[in-house]
């Protein structure tokens, strides 16, 4: 294996893609691989899917770092809103580890992405409560305190309007009720407000794939806190889980 290289696995409710990253850089070092996710994303299911990605990068040795969108407690899942209610209880990192054929560390999709922004993104050097807020099928959230990562937030779950967030704000909202990023916006300026008014964080992170043309609605955002668009765009959880397979065993 390439001094430093790990491979990291985004697993989404769309889509589940992968690369080796050079974690000294936070740069994949070949160009990554995506794969639908399985409907319905049971643990077999996705696992086979996981594996697939992980054997397209054959000549990459070594731990395996893998994102999942939900609570994960030392590689167990407690939810998991956006896949199969299945994946409840399942030793992830066990599964991973099987099915993959190598060591396999399982962590929160958001908490990997915030843990790549903070190192070689938007985040990186800024002191204080940094809030990574990602927006894709759901809303998922990393909360730093001084470049410290506190696990598992999910402030995805917040209730806005009488339901869940994500429900009303997430990226996929905007593609199902066919509204412009302007429309859109205002929902997730109205989730903002309320993180704003909980936390008082010293930086908003806004992250996922809707990043990447974030021109077209983080100006129409109006929370105090100072605001800026991920630097890794939709590549930061496939960058936080390779940090996070250094600490497989």
């Amino acid at each position: 294996m390439p001094a430093n290289v790990f491979m990291g696995i985004d697993i989404g409710g769309s889509g589940i893609k992968g690369a080796p990253v050079r974690v000294t850089t936070g740069r994949e070092s070949a160009e990554r691989f995506r794969i639908e996710t399985p409907q319905p994303a049971t643990p077999d299911a996705v696992a086979g899917v996981v594996s697939k990605v992980a054997a397209e990068f054959e000549e990459i040795d070594g731990a395996v770092g893998v994102t999942f969108p939900g609570v994960v407690h030392g590689g167990v899942i407690a939810t998991a809103a956006n896949l199969d209610k299945a994946w409840q209880g399942v030793d992830a990192d066990a599964l991973f580890t099987e099915a993959v054929g190598r060591p396999t560390v399982v962590i929160n999709d958001a908490d990997a992405a915030g843990l790549a922004e903070m190192r070689f993104g938007a985040g990186k050097g800024v002191k204080g409560t940094v809030l990574l807020l990602t927006f894709g099928t759901g809303i998922g959230s990393a909360l730093f305190l001084d470049g410290k990562l506190v696990p598992n937030t999910e402030l995805g779950h917040l209730q806005l309007r009488g339901k869940d967030a994500e429900k009303r704000a997430a990226s996929s909202v905007r593609t199902a009720r066919d509204l412009t990023y302007k429309q859109w916006s205002k929902r997730v300026d109205e989730y903002l407000h309320v993180v704003e008014m909980l936390f008082s964080p010293d930086l908003f992170i806004v992250g996922g794939g809707i990043s990447r043309h974030a021109e077209k609605w983080v100006p129409h955002l109006t929370v105090e806190t100072p605001l800026v668009p991920a630097g890794l765009l939709n590549e930061a959880g496939i960058v936080g889980a390779a940090l996070q397979a250094r600490t497989a065993k």
